[in-house]
């Protein structure tokens, strides 16, 4: 279905996204006002299973990227996974954008990303997804660059009508070496393909997961991320043993 799209994209900046974590794995008690040994006594460590050792335990947040061409269905994503009030910056299509924003088979859009989207996913206790929406056109391109930094892994979106659209977006993590997974948003007029049609038409590495899901749906959504992370995982689990590995074995 086409060719990837090959784009430069800028230099990583500074960041002011990355680095996301869960709240800090340490809680400390200010001792008793004293004088004596009370005083410089150390604090016991908590107890397993107690409050205090709840309070001590740090929970991961990981961050995940949504991307994808123009209208693919990013916001609507985030929006149907997100447990919390999801931040959009969205603004109305006006006639200036008509010249770059391509609305051919989505005509009924009338709004855009023109920042991010953020949404907050608990896969299950002490696991969280910050999940951070990418801008669709070629001119928010440069947001790209720090919306990305210190993310786990991304989702791709893709329409199959538009397949073309999300080449830039599967280019970007290839060279980047983020791992990612393609999912197809299934559009009631679109044309139905299977996963094994889309990874070839997109031409993918061997082994980047397509999954079929449909953007709307919380459980549907829920299970493309749970797939991206657990594909994820066992990416950067392989990168960290091939790194330890000839050091492990020159003893």
């Amino acid at each position: 279905m086409g060719q990837h799209d090959n784009r430069t994209f800028g230099t990583p900046g500074p960041s002011g996204l990355s680095g996301l974590s869960g709240p800090s794995g340490s809680s400390g008690r200010a001792g008793d006002a004293g004088t004596g040994a009370d005083a410089d006594a150390e604090t016991p460590d908590a107890e397993p299973g107690t409050v205090e050792e709840d309070a001590e335990l740090a929970a991961l947040a990981l961050k995940i990227l949504v991307a994808g061409g123009f209208g693919v269905g990013k916001t609507t994503l985030v929006g149907a996974v997100s447990e919390i009030r999801p931040l959009r910056t969205e603004e109305q299509l006006s006639e200036a954008g008509e010249l770059v924003d391509d609305t051919g088979g989505v005509a009924q859009k009338t709004t855009t990303t023109v920042a991010m989207d953020f949404g907050r996913i608990t896969i299950r206790s002490g696991l969280s997804l910050y999940l951070f929406g990418t801008p669709g056109q070629d001119r928010f391109w440069f947001l790209w660059d720090e919306l990305s930094t210190g993310a786990l892994g991304a989702v791709v979106l893709a329409d199959t009508r538009r397949l073309e659209d999300c080449f830039p977006a599967v280019d970007y993590f290839e060279h980047r070496r983020i791992p990612f997974v393609v999912a197809v948003n299934c559009f009631t007029e679109a044309r139905r393909y299977g996963a094994h049609d889309v990874s070839r038409a997109l031409d993918l590495e061997q082994g980047t997961p397509v999954v079929l899901c449909d953007a709307r749906d919380k459980d549907s959504g829920k299970e493309v991320l749970i797939r991206l992370v657990e594909y994820a995982g066992r990416v950067h689990t392989a990168r960290l043993l091939d790194s330890v590995g000839p050091q492990a074995g020159s003893g």
